[in-house]
């Protein structure tokens, strides 16, 4: 291990290479990252997909969803919605009664426990239901949902089920989420199997965002407030407890922390150019991205179109250990279309560049499916 003091070169080069590995099998890749977000959106495909397009050889959009069933994840809250290994999965859970990200703050009445088990039992006659049958055998009634939209009364039920571990998804059909009966483990015995847990899922959160500055480490840790609220008053214990069992530096007054195991000294990064999804883990820290990248990333799906500067959907752009552009693709009558704009207001004078740029679009061809 080298003496010299970590520099931010050391630190962007870090986070780039830890998380942007060479492509592996999907199952692999899965196991390795053990949780990927996802994101309904499809521009030009949903997140979870454009994250591991990188990371799994061959990957091609809606892979994920299609090989599900045969995988060993579950899709689950973790730090937000996606899809968590069944090792992750299980600390997890069982989750208490309590409120849930679709009704935030709201518990359950007893009306509501009891119409979630005359579901449950719906559910296990039937091995597996499409919202559809359960919405002809319950009243069609609007609530307002965690988004801010308005659903079915019977899919928002279905939601919270699913949310406190009684349901599975066990597959999509167009999209559409299928549920099946779910049991899990015993609950932790005593205090110290609970701060095991905790601990545990903090550094499986570390290990996939890592390096993390004071601000998103503890914003990490907080989140875990989704996979565990029923132990939501052990993260400040955990939080208190990574910081002192995680390697750190200061790096220009700011504290940084990664696993213990690792070191960001010499960390190589190959010439490639990659379009990184909004919610990729090298992107996912917006404070963490203007710090090492010196810009300021804004996901603007959700800005009014005149307010936007970067594009409804733009995807950050890496060459090599920077990130110093964004692209808006999108495939009009079957057929990729690239913006590609640059942080400099032009693209860096280097053959190489030009190459893995053609490179990287061709490969997002061949993810899509679709022609030059």
């Amino acid at each position: 291990m080298s003496s010299r003091p970590i520099t931010l070169d050391d630190l962007r080069r870090f986070a780039i290479g830890r998380s942007l590995f060479a492509p592996t099998t999907l199952e692999r890749a899965l196991t390795r990252f053990g949780y990927v977000q996802a994101d309904p959106i499809r521009a030009p495909a949903r997140a979870q997909d454009l994250i591991l397009r990188h990371r799994a050889t061959g990957y091609r959009a809606g892979d994920l969803e299609r090989l599900y069933p045969t995988l060993d994840v579950e899709e689950d809250f973790f730090l937000a919605y996606g899809f968590v290994t069944r090792s992750i999965e299980s600390l997890m859970h069982p989750r208490s009664i309590r409120g849930v990200p679709v009704t935030p703050g709201v518990p359950w009445s007893r009306a509501r426990r009891a119409q979630a088990e005359r579901l449950l039992e719906f559910v296990r006659e039937r091995g597996c239901v499409h919202p559809r049958e359960v919405a002809a055998h319950f009243s069609p009634r609007s609530v307002r949902n965690y988004w801010g939209g308005s659903s079915n009364a019977t899919t928002a039920l279905l939601a919270g089920m699913h949310y406190r571990g009684m349901l599975r998804i066990q597959r999509r059909d167009a999209g559409i989420r299928v549920y099946a009966p779910h049991e899990h483990g015993e609950e932790p015995a005593d205090a110290g199997a609970i701060r095991e847990r905790v601990d545990e899922l903090a550094r499986a959160a570390v290990a996939i965002y890592a390096p993390l500055t004071t601000k998103g480490l503890t914003q990490l840790v907080r989140r875990l407030r989704y996979a565990v609220p029923q132990w939501r008053n052990q993260l400040t214990g955990a939080l208190e407890r990574a910081t002192h069992q995680l390697a750190h530096t200061r790096v220009d007054g700011v504290e940084w922390y990664w696993p213990p195991d690792e070191h960001p000294d010499h960390q190589p990064v190959a010439d490639t150019v990659r379009l990184l999804a909004p919610f990729d883990p090298v992107v996912w820290d917006r404070d963490r991205f203007e710090l090492l990248w010196g810009w300021a990333y804004r996901f603007e799906a959700y800005v009014p179109a005149p307010k936007r500067k970067l594009g409804y959907y733009a995807l950050p752009l890496q060459w090599r250990d920077r990130l110093i552009g964004w692209g808006n693709v999108s495939v009009p009558n079957g057929t990729l279309e690239s913006q590609i704009r640059f942080v400099g207001a032009r693209a860096p004078r280097d053959a190489a560049f030009a190459r893995e740029l053609d490179a990287e679009l061709d490969r997002m061809r061949a993810f899509l499916g679709v022609a030059g």
